[in-house]
C-alpha cells in the first residue's frame, strides 16, 4: 500500500500544481484588475492615494507561487528526470521557496510603484475658486478649487459678515488645520 502511494507520487505534485497555477492566475488577475487584494478602486478626482510598500512575504499570492514551484518541479523531477522521492522532496521545496521569494518581491516592487500624492492645501492661497456649497456668514462648507493642480473638493469657512451662494467666484485667504478660508470674489 505504502509503495502503491510512493509509486503514484506523482499525481499528488502533478494535481497539486494545476491547483495552484489556476487559483495563482486568478489572483493574479483580480490583483492587475482591482490593485492590491481588489477591495480598494479609486475613482474620484480628489481621492489621495496612500500607498503602504511593506514587505509581506506571507501573502496568499506568495503561498500559492510556493504550492506552483513545489507542485511542478516535484512533477518533474519524478516524471522526467526520474529522481528518488527524497531529491524530489527537497528539489521542490526549493523551487517553492525560490518561487515564493521572486513572488513577494515582486508584489513589494509593484507596491512601491503606487502613486503616492500629498495634497498641500496651502498652494490654494490667493487662488480663485467656485463655492460648492451655500456659505452662511462665517459659515463653513466646500469649494471647488485647483490645489498642487489638480481640481478637487475641499473643506472651506466663511471668512466674511457677507452670505456666499454656491457657485459663486471665491478667493483663498488663508489655510489653517487644512481648513481654507475663503471670501466671496468681486
Amino acid at each position: 500500500m505504502e509503495n502503491e502511494i510512493l509509486k503514484n507520487a506523482w499525481q499528488y505534485y502533478y494535481y497539486l500544481a494545476w491547483f495552484a497555477t489556476i487559483f495563482f492566475a486568478i489572483k493574479l488577475i483580480i490583483f492587475s484588475v482591482f490593485g492590491g487584494d481588489g477591495s480598494e478602486v479609486h475613482g474620484d478626482f480628489n481621492t489621495e492615494i496612500d500607498s503602504d510598500p511593506t514587505f509581506s512575504f506571507i501573502s496568499l499570492q506568495s503561498i500559492l507561487a510556493f504550492l506552483m514551484g513545489f507542485g511542478w518541479m516535484g512533477y518533474a523531477c519524478l516524471q522526467e528526470f526520474k529522481f528518488s522521492q527524497i531529491i524530489t522532496l527537497l528539489c521542490a521545496i526549493g523551487v517553492g521557496i525560490v518561487f515564493m521569494f521572486l513572488t513577494a518581491f515582486l508584489m513589494f516592487s509593484v507596491r512601491k510603484l503606487e502613486k503616492n500624492v500629498k495634497k498641500d492645501k496651502a498652494t490654494a492661497v490667493g487662488k480663485i475658486g467656485k463655492a460648492y456649497s451655500n456659505f452662511s456668514p462665517k459659515g463653513y462648507g466646500q469649494v471647488e478649487i485647483e490645489i498642487n493642480g489638480q481640481l478637487m473638493v475641499a473643506e472651506a469657512v466663511n471668512n466674511e459678515d457677507e452670505e456666499i451662494k454656491a457657485f459663486d467666484p471665491v478667493r483663498v485667504l488663508k489655510v489653517e488645520n487644512e481648513l481654507l478660508y475663503i471670501k466671496k470674489e468681486i
